[in-house]
């Protein structure tokens, strides 16, 4: 399985992103797609996330400011983000849940970096 992710960059505090990920290789379904995130000296942390039966989870701190929306057919993720912080500021990664013969397997993205200046 490989995840391809686009859309990182800098941006000033205030504007906007859009990461976008794809998957592909030996995909038999996903049940999950989402975004991690991790920051220099942190811990890697979920962002959002979304199932194959539609629910969606924020973390508190992107709340009504960052959109995660999905395509599981055509294998997409995306990350809408904005009224950005400098605190958001990481490497964004996105992640898979794959079901493959009733075994469930995570996979991450190798990740896009995202700059916010003050």
């Amino acid at each position: 399985v490989q995840l391809q992710a686009s859309g990182g960059g800098l941006v000033q505090a205030g504007g906007s992103l859009r990461l976008s990920c794809t998957a592909s290789g030996s995909i038999p379904s996903i049940t999950v797609m989402g975004w991690y995130r991790q920051a220099p000296g942190a811990h890697r942390e979920m962002v959002a996330r979304i199932t194959s039966d539609g629910k969606i989870d924020y973390r508190d701190f992107v709340k009504g400011r960052f959109t995660i929306s999905g395509d599981f057919a055509k294998k997409n993720v995306y990350l809408q983000m904005n009224s950005l912080k400098p605190e958001d500021a990481a490497v964004y990664y996105c992640l898979v849940d794959v079901l493959r013969a009733g075994v469930k397997e995570l996979h991450f993205g190798q990740g896009t970096q995202v700059t916010v200046s003050s």
